[in-house]
């Protein structure tokens, strides 16, 4: 019988950690952890998204600071708040939420912001320091995902990982984790383009689907007693239901989920800890700010 791996479970106990760790720099009169988050235009997902984080900044008792801007903002303008928010000693991390409207480049985005500020851990600096093992902050899905892995006590040593997607902000970066010192596990990532995807997948120990297309995972692909974990939410139309949608993950759960050992759910599973990973890289930043060290 699968155990499913429940990140809404998880990232409510660390929570609680960073909140244990709050209240003690507001008890020793440290500063107070302040996330900030710029969101462009009205996608959705974006705005759940970011209802959801300062939601999470209220629980832990961080400070928390919404920027809107239309989704017809110049990329001037847009750097020149992150520049703001950059000079502002008392914003610990920031993010920009993706994706942003086409007339706006994504790494010119990111380039901007100060990696010191860089809740999302997606700045170059931090991708560097991240491939050759320095302190930084890790991009917050990977990081999230390794916590996952982490807590259940699942073993990476040796073990056949493969990765669906090759993005930068998922995909890659876990890839090197999962094969650094401590993971140790052996990864192989595929891609669109990669020819028989079904064959690598099935010899996979775990399986992290990350490529957006729902239930691309089918049962078939999937080998008795692996790990599978889903990265993707798809909103998919839902009529009759409050929202009008429904998440969809990348993974078929039904059909897949009986042939595993563990599994995360959509919702539920890594959307939860890549909101508290920015949490924790906005906890260090501002520790490290007053000169605390962890």
């Amino acid at each position: 019988m699968y155990k499913i791996i429940d990140g809404k479970k998880v990232a409510s106990e660390i929570k609680k950690e960073i909140a244990g760790e709050v209240a003690k720099l507001n008890a020793a009169g440290k500063k107070i952890p302040h996330l900030a988050a710029i969101l462009v235009g009205d996608n959705g997902s974006s705005e759940t998204y970011v209802a959801n984080k300062v939601k999470d900044c209220t629980e832990v008792g961080f400070k928390s600071t919404l920027v809107r801007f239309d989704k017809n903002i110049s990329e001037t303008v847009l750097i020149d708040k992150i520049t703001e928010l950059n000079n502002d000693p008392d914003v610990d991390g920031f993010i920009v939420q993706l994706p942003l409207p086409g007339h706006i480049s994504e790494n010119k985005v990111i380039g901007a912001i100060d990696p010191d500020k860089d809740a999302d851990g997606f700045h170059p600096v931090n991708i560097g320091k991240m491939v050759i093992g320095l302190p930084g902050y890790l991009p917050a899905t990977p990081y999230g995902i390794i916590e996952l892995v982490k807590r259940y006590n699942i073993e990476t040593s040796g073990k056949n990982c493969v990765i669906i997607g090759r993005s930068n902000i998922v995909g890659r970066p876990l890839s090197i984790l999962l094969s650094q010192k401590g993971m140790d596990a052996t990864v192989t990532v595929v891609h669109s383009r990669t020819l028989n995807i079904k064959k690598i997948v099935n010899q996979a120990d775990i399986i992290i689907a990350a490529i957006g297309s729902p239930a691309f995972v089918t049962a078939d692909m999937v080998k008795d007693g692996a790990v599978v974990i889903d990265v993707g939410t798809t909103r998919l139309p839902a009529p009759g239901t409050k929202s009008g949608y429904k998440l969809a993950g990348d993974v078929d759960f039904e059909n897949v989920a009986p042939k595993c050992s563990y599994i995360t759910p959509v919702p539920g599973g890594v959307g939860p800890m890549t909101r508290v990973a920015l949490l924790r890289n906005t906890l260090v930043a501002a520790k490290r700010k007053s000169g605390i060290k962890g």
